[in-house]
């Protein structure tokens, strides 16, 4: 009966490559799983994994047309969550090419195929920008500053107005004025120049994020989090400046941290040395 089975099965025709082809299997389903846990998708995961290993079964025993039936309604099935998860879907393929593509550090080949190169921020514009953060921060002026990485933002640029300006403290203040039109949503900067302002952001789904952070500071999760961007959050509650790279965020106690961590040199404070003045020679009257 147990040979029977395995026969039924194909699996005394067992070899090397069907190993394998297990294998490859067993880690995609973990990866799957690990991706969706928690969310909405987890049910219908499990739902589709069951019709499929249903359709093994009955296409085993050579019910034709019941293997029929659940063939196209899995094609069906997978065509139609494929327009459903959507953005969960791209989210997923942006957080693997980013580490594994061409943003990961496994990507410094594929770089020099492509000829993509790492936006950097020049000296003048690191402090221009953490200038203008100063100053929103003492008047306590909500903004939200995304720095362009490898990953091109051309997704996040469209939702907003394009702009293509050089960095400068008060044209970002500008912006980010509570009565101007461009101050709501955030600000794209690519190099050392503005290319657009008044973005929407992806919104991270992260559920313990603590409740003091409001949605700039989600937003600036979410888009760290699906790709390689940095961003500079100012609170518009507390005046609070913070970092956020890859979805961690870092509060920054001065402007100098944040110099360092967008990757300017920071000069060292200047030591004063006051010089010794003589001290007047006490004065003696000499008694004649």
């Amino acid at each position: 009966m147990n040979l029977l089975a395995l026969n039924i099965f194909g699996f005394l025709n067992f070899s090397f490559t069907d190993i394998i082809d297990i294998l490859l299997v067993t880690v995609s389903i973990y990866i799957i799983f690990k991706w969706i846990k928690g969310s909405a998708a987890m049910n219908i995961f499990i739902a589709i994994l069951m019709l499929f290993v249903l359709r093994v079964v009955v296409t085993a025993f050579n019910m034709k047309l019941m293997s029929a039936l659940l063939g196209t309604f899995l094609d069906v099935g997978m065509l139609a969550l494929i327009i459903i998860f959507q953005p969960e879907i791209r989210h997923f393929l942006n957080r693997f090419g980013s580490r594994y593509g061409v943003s990961g550090k496994r990507g410094t080949f594929l770089n020099r195929i492509f000829g993509i190169k790492q936006t950097q921020l020049g000296n003048e514009t690191v402090n221009e920008l953490t200038e203008a953060c100063r100053a929103m921060s003492e008047n306590k002026t909500g903004a939200l500053i995304v720095l362009q990485g490898k990953e091109s933002l051309d997704f996040i640029v469209e939702t907003g107005d394009k702009v293509d300006a050089v960095v400068r403290r008060r044209l970002i203040m500008n912006i980010f004025f509570k009565n101007s039109p461009l101050h709501d949503g955030a600000m794209i900067i690519r190099g050392d120049r503005i290319v657009a302002a008044r973005c929407t952001l992806p919104i991270t789904e992260r559920k313990n994020i603590p409740a003091r952070y409001g949605m700039r500071h989600k937003a600036a999760i979410g888009i760290s989090e699906e790709t390689d961007a940095q961003v500079i959050v100012v609170s518009e509650q507390t005046g609070n400046i913070s970092f956020v790279k890859n979805g961690v965020l870092t509060r920054i106690g001065n402007i100098n941290e944040l110099k360092i961590l967008l990757g300017a040199a920071v000069d060292k404070p200047k030591v004063h040395v006051e010089e010794a003045k003589p001290k007047n020679p006490k004065k003696t009257n000499a008694a004649k």
